[in-house]
C-alpha cells in the first residue's frame, strides 16, 4: 500500500494516550458515557415527538417546554459524543445502538406525556450520577464536570416539568 493511503486508514490511538488516566479507565468510563449518549438521543427523539403532538390546556406551556428542552437535548449529544472521542474512543453508531421508541404519543394527554418525560429525566439524573461518581474516583475531571453540567440541566428539567403538571 502506498504511503498516501496508509495515512488515510483510520486508527484509533487510544493506545498510545496518556492524559493520566488508564487504557481500561478510559474505555470503561467511554462505555458509560456511549449508554447516556444513547438515551439522551431517545430522550430528545420522545420530546420531540411530545412537542409536536401535545393538546389540551396545557398545549402552550408543554409545546414550549418540550423545545427548550430537545434543543438543549440536542446540544448535549454532540457534548457527550465529543467526550466518547477525546477519551480515545468512537461514539455508538449503526448495529447494536437501540434508540427505538415505542409510544403513542397521540393518544397521551399533556399530563401523561410530561409524567413519562419525568421518569426519564429522572432515569438520567440516576445513570449520569453513577458515571460521574466513577470518573471522579478515576480521577477524570473532566467527565465529572460535564455529568455535572448535564445532571444539572435534567434536575432544573425535572423541576419544571413536576411545576407544570402541579396541582
Amino acid at each position: 500500500m502506498s504511503k498516501a493511503a496508509d495515512v488515510l486508514k483510520p486508527r484509533m490511538h487510544a493506545e498510545r494516550m496518556d492524559v493520566g488516566l488508564s487504557a481500561t479507565d478510559r474505555k470503561e468510563l467511554a462505555g458509560g458515557l456511549s449508554e447516556i449518549l444513547v438515551d439522551t438521543y431517545r430522550l430528545l427523539i420522545k420530546t420531540h415527538i411530545y412537542h409536536w403532538n401535545v393538546v389540551g390546556p396545557l398545549f402552550h406551556a408543554v409545546h414550549v417546554l418540550t423545545e427548550e428542552q430537545y434543543n438543549a437535548l440536542f446540544n448535549a449529544t454532540d457534548v457527550i459524543a465529543e467526550r466518547v472521542r477525546a477519551l480515545g474512543h468512537h461514539a455508538p453508531a449503526g448495529r447494536g445502538v437501540d434508540t427505538a421508541i415505542e409510544l403513542d404519543a397521540p393518544g397521551r394527554s399533556a399530563m401523561e406525556m410530561v409524567e413519562d418525560l419525568i421518569v426519564d429525566h429522572e432515569e438520567a439524573v440516576k445513570k449520569m450520577r453513577t458515571v460521574a461518581t466513577a470518573a471522579d474516583e478515576k480521577g477524570d475531571l473532566v467527565t465529572t464536570d460535564m455529568l455535572t453540567e448535564r445532571m444539572t440541566f435534567h434536575e432544573k428539567a425535572l423541576w419544571m416539568l413536576r411545576a407544570t403538571v402541579a396541582e
